[in-house]
């Protein structure tokens, strides 16, 4: 027997390092890859691609409902927050889904939402506000400016000179200086917690490209985990980013209610939570974690060759290629 996993937004590392995860479990699996670009550094890992709308766009959800149909998906996992969003609301619509409740994922979409929650639960959070309509909490000197649902650290503006122009599609917050962490947590279908795990980290564009595993952390984030756990209804996988204070202070600015980035080099550390959302999800075993290991690590690019081949001719993992 085969199942068929579709895995979204596979041009970017997070859908990737979800479809190397899948197939590093050699089970019989044929992954179907959607994203908004036909052709992607995704596509190689996949056995079929399909091109979809972005999330938000009114096609967007009979496109994901045809591809379900007509490829017999057994298991969505998605790769963006604003799909989270979409799926969520799709649930009853969709096969097995590895989402939280709506309600989970449309306010950690949102940084202002979720800057009320971790107020409302007295839980450290970056002051926030919303620039031109509530009063600063800090002076722009000490302010960074973010788009209240982007990713991937676009639209971010450091230190601005001025709030003015910044509507209210915008948070500020107090910029915190100090070591950047990035803690995932997987909650079972039972509300077991597996993790934290969390990684030091530095980025370039929004990504992570050194890291070392942080142990020593672990005991402040798992008491806020506990409390977002039962508070807020997250399934699954999801990612609390903070930034350690020279006090050691520990202040999250943002929560990931899916799958995040870092999926591809934690497993290799022990935290496997793509093969727990398969196993728990698809397979019906419950997820284990076993103690996680030690270490660092340092991302790098690698080329999808594709000879003798025009860009049009790129289909999906059965054309060939070769990884350089």
């Amino acid at each position: 027997m085969h199942y068929n996993i579709l895995v979204t937004g596979i041009g970017g590392n997070v859908g990737q390092g979800i479809l190397r995860n899948i197939k590093s479990m050699n089970g019989p699996f044929n992954l179907i890859g959607t994203n908004t670009s036909l052709i992607s550094a995704g596509n190689h890992l996949c056995d079929k691609v399909y091109k979809v709308p972005y999330a938000q766009a009114p096609e967007y959800k009979d496109a994901l409902i045809r591809i379900c149909r007509d490829e017999k998906i057994d298991l969505i996992i998605p790769s963006t927050d604003a799909e989270t969003v979409e799926l969520a609301k799709m649930m009853l619509e969709l096969p097995v889904t590895a989402v939280s409740d709506q309600s989970a994922c449309s306010v950690f979409y949102d940084k202002w939402e979720t800057a009320l929650v971790f107020e409302k639960l007295t839980l450290p959070f970056a002051e926030s506000w919303r620039p031109n309509i509530d009063t600063p909490k800090a002076p722009l000197s000490e302010t960074i400016v973010k788009p209240r649902v982007g990713r991937g650290s676009r639209g971010i503006v450091v230190c601005p000179d001025t709030l003015e122009g910044f509507g209210p599609e915008y948070v500020a917050q107090r910029r915190h200086v100090g070591k950047e962490i990035t803690s995932s947590f997987y909650v079972t279908k039972t509300g077991k917690v597996l993790g934290p795990f969390t990684f030091e980290r530095e980025l370039q564009a929004g990504t992570t490209v050194l890291c070392k595993v942080e142990k020593r952390y672990d005991p402040v984030l798992a008491e806020i985990i506990k409390t977002l756990v039962k508070n807020v209804k997250i399934k699954g996988s999801c990612n609390i980013q903070a930034i350690v204070e020279d006090s050691g202070g520990i202040i999250p600015f943002e929560v990931n209610c899916r799958i995040s980035g870092t999926n591809s080099i934690r497993s290799q550390f022990g935290f496997r939570d793509v093969e727990w959302t398969v196993q728990e999800l698809l397979l019906n075993e419950e997820p284990h974690a076993t103690a996680f290991g030690e270490g660092c690590a340092v991302r790098i690019l690698m080329d999808v060759i594709y000879p003798d081949k025009d860009i049009s001719d790129v289909l999906d993992g059965h054309t060939p290629h070769r990884i350089f």
